[in-house]
């Protein structure tokens, strides 16, 4: 979302006077306590130990995303903004107990090692990390390039999770917003990602769109899984590429007037009249959600895949003087343009609990209202976006893929196998046999490397014997995976199936 420079807060009108008594005295309770902290705990405490944690503890209490950050980390941060660290490609979340892999970037340190959207970590470099923050971390994992950190990570139920380990070498992860996209099976329809809403996202994404078209796509599927957002102007560019003119993207809402705010678009779109199939899933967050809410609310695209993250708050930072430290508030909430906000319900519900409902829907009274497309469509509001059409998730990787990954068994029974591949990758990509051969070698070297492991369920030795034909593509075609990808994944295929009833779809029934 957007970051505005603003600086400290001042009260603009005295409060009334029994609200101040009320605030003093508990100012005056808190520095009463953190007195007697400081003169009687058993251990010495460190002054500003104990006011950096009295406000994260602050900040917790208001929403999950609200944080604080010194000086010295901010222009670290922005730093890694600049891209003057190399990274492991890993987006952190803060939980409860643990921070939580958020997303992994595509084919960087992490995905190669086998690190899952949701896996939580314990250590670095053997540091237990309980207690720290998501942002605090992302900065430890990041440094020069080529240097190693090691990673401990748990999956799986918290009451009865798996643990592994990674050593992950960090390097230069420079994603582009929207990679090359591909000419699906019936040679009429094309696929491209949008990975996140950087400054170029809406520009890279017309240039891209308008390479398809060359090569014969007249219908479009827009790949916004695991986007974790990014600047919300961008995502109002994007939006503007699909829609006709001064039509609105969405609104924001806030105690002050600045927040106030309708995003619309300034004339008609490029794309205004292209068949288009959004495909959104758990990992699509914040500025994802908005563009998907907004174009479903338009009717303008068919949503295809799983519920949305349910996170759309706007968020601005202040500076804290003296120190020069910032801390970042919510000051907003987004709505589509049918009214629904999109942001799942966070009072009451512990952090660790808020992260493990993403994509799961809202509380059931931000579910109930019912609210109405542009064409009369029924859609519902609260804990993200639900999809048009729902496709099952992929089943989660067991704890022992990890370790596998880690000690090169994965890279080395997919490259082995891609060198041996026969000359035409569609062969390939529908040869499923082939795929769980791949996987029984797989499986058979690591039961002789880490001893008994447990018998895959179906859905889970199909998954992994997905992405091990989909290395084994990418080692012996050039932009193999991304082929392989598009011929066969799941939520794609779901897409494609539907293009012809695209007018059916998205009217009222």
């Amino acid at each position: 979302m957007r970051r505005p420079l603003v600086l400290a807060l001042a009260l603009a009108w005295p409060a009334p006077v029994a609200a101040q008594g009320a605030a003093y005295e508990q100012l005056q309770a808190f520095s009463g306590v953190l007195n007697h902290v400081r003169a009687n705990y058993v251990d010495a405490v460190a002054f500003p130990e104990l006011v950096r944690a009295s406000i994260n503890g602050m900040l917790r209490a208001l929403d999950p995303h609200s944080y604080f950050t010194s000086r010295a980390d901010w222009e670290r941060m922005s730093a890694l903004e600049r891209g003057e660290l190399a990274v492991v490609g890993l987006q952190l979340e803060d939980g409860e107990r643990h921070v939580v892999v958020l997303g992994v970037v595509a084919d960087g340190p992490a995905e190669r090692a086998g690190v899952a959207p949701g896996d939580r970590l314990l250590a670095v470099d053997d540091t237990v990390v309980a207690g720290r923050r998501a942002a605090d971390l992302t900065l430890r994992l990041a440094g020069s390039r080529g240097s190693r950190v090691r990673l401990r990570l748990e999956r799986g139920p918290v009451l009865a999770p798996e643990t592994y380990s990674v050593s992950l070498k960090r390097d230069d992860v420079r994603t582009s917003a929207v990679p090359e996209g591909r000419l699906l099976a019936d040679r009429r329809s094309g696929w491209v990602r949008l990975q996140e809403f950087d400054a170029q996202a809406a520009e890279d994404l017309r240039r891209e769109i308008r390479r398809l078209r060359k090569a014969g796509a007249a219908r479009m599927v827009l790949d916004l899984r695991r986007n974790p957002g990014g600047l919300v102007e961008e995502a109002v560019d994007v939006a503007a590429l699909f829609l006709p003119a001064d039509a609105l993207v969405f609104s924001t809402h806030g105690r002050k007037r600045a927040v106030e705010e309708e995003y619309r678009t300034k004339k008609a779109g490029e794309f205004a009249d292209l068949p288009l199939v959004l495909l959104v899933d758990a990992g699509s967050a914040s500025a994802a959600e908005a563009l998907a809410g907004s174009l479903q609310d338009h009717d303008r695209a068919l949503l295809v895949g799983r519920r949305t993250f349910g996170k759309a708050l706007m968020q601005a930072p202040f500076v804290v003087a003296p120190t020069g430290d910032v801390v970042w508030l919510t000051v907003g909430r987004v709505a589509t343009p049918s009214g629904r906000i999109i942001q799942r319900a966070y009072r009451g519900v512990g952090v660790e609990q808020y992260r493990s409902l993403a994509g799961r829907g809202g509380a059931e009274a931000d579910t109930a209202a019912e609210f109405r497309t542009d064409a009369g469509r029924v859609v519902r509001g609260g804990g993200g976006i639900l999809p048009d059409v729902e496709v099952p998730a992929p089943a989660d990787l067991p704890a022992w893929w990890g370790a596998a990954a880690d000690s090169g068994l994965v890279l080395a029974v997919a490259d082995s196998a891609g060198t041996q591949l026969p000359a035409d990758p569609v062969a390939w990509a529908s040869d499923r046999a082939a795929w769980d051969t791949l996987f029984d070698r797989l499986l058979e070297r690591s039961r002789a490397r880490f001893g008994r492991l447990p018998d895959p369920a179906p859905a889970e030795r199909e998954r992994m014997a997905w992405l091990l034909a989909r290395r084994a593509a990418s080692v012996r075609w050039p932009g193999g995976a991304d082929a392989f990808t598009a011929a066969t994944d799941p939520d794609i295929l779901a897409a494609l199936s539907r293009m012809d009833q695209l007018p059916g779809l998205l009217q009222a029934r």
